[in-house]
């Protein structure tokens, strides 16, 4: 059985100039990327958006990186930040928009997901998480999804664990109560 490099080797190989490096990054964390995209923008296409400017971030700021935090937890701090950029910036598109039909129809793309049952599932949980406030949503995603504890969102973050407790517990009853009344 082949032996996986650590992430730190990786990137020290990398800024050594082993571009094959970098796609190992990419390829470990690629679907974990897009799916904290997702999950962030709530569709497939904007995701993909975030994705590309994740990557694009990744490979000019890997030199930054300096190996106090494990990569995971500085590729996600990336990926929210830009999740949240992006959101703003849609939020104002919206808002400056004369034509709403272009944004209907990129919210009303097809889902990814082959089965219909976890595909409705999905988008019925994608919708609600839409109406947490974005770093209620953050949070819930990074706990829920991720499986993230509160000391590594923190990292993630730089926000404090009794703050991100305190976010967590409003995130998870709004949600509660959104499918409370989704039912």
């Amino acid at each position: 059985m082949k032996e996986e490099i650590p992430d730190h080797d990786l990137v020290r190989n990398f800024l050594n100039g082993d571009e094959p490096s970098f796609n190992k990054i990419i390829n470990r964390y690629k679907h974990k990327i897009y799916w904290q995209a997702r999950r962030m923008t709530g569709n497939h296409l904007d995701a993909d958006e975030v994705v590309q400017e994740v990557l694009i971030v990744l490979y000019n700021k890997l030199k930054d990186f300096q190996f106090q935090s494990s990569l995971y937890t500085w590729i996600y701090r990336i990926v929210s930040t830009r999740s949240i950029n992006f959101l703003r910036k849609r939020t104002l598109r919206k808002i400056l928009s004369f034509d709403d039909q272009s944004e209907d129809l990129i919210i009303s793309e097809p889902d990814i997901i082959n089965d219909l049952e976890q595909r409705e599932e999905m988008k019925k949980i994608d919708k609600l998480l839409q109406k947490l406030p974005v770093r209620q949503r953050e949070i819930f995603i990074l706990r829920n999804y991720e499986e993230l504890s509160y000391e590594e969102i923190s990292q993630i973050t730089g926000k404090s664990v009794g703050g991100l407790k305190a976010n967590y517990f409003h995130a998870t009853n709004k949600m509660l109560e959104l499918l409370k009344n989704e039912n």
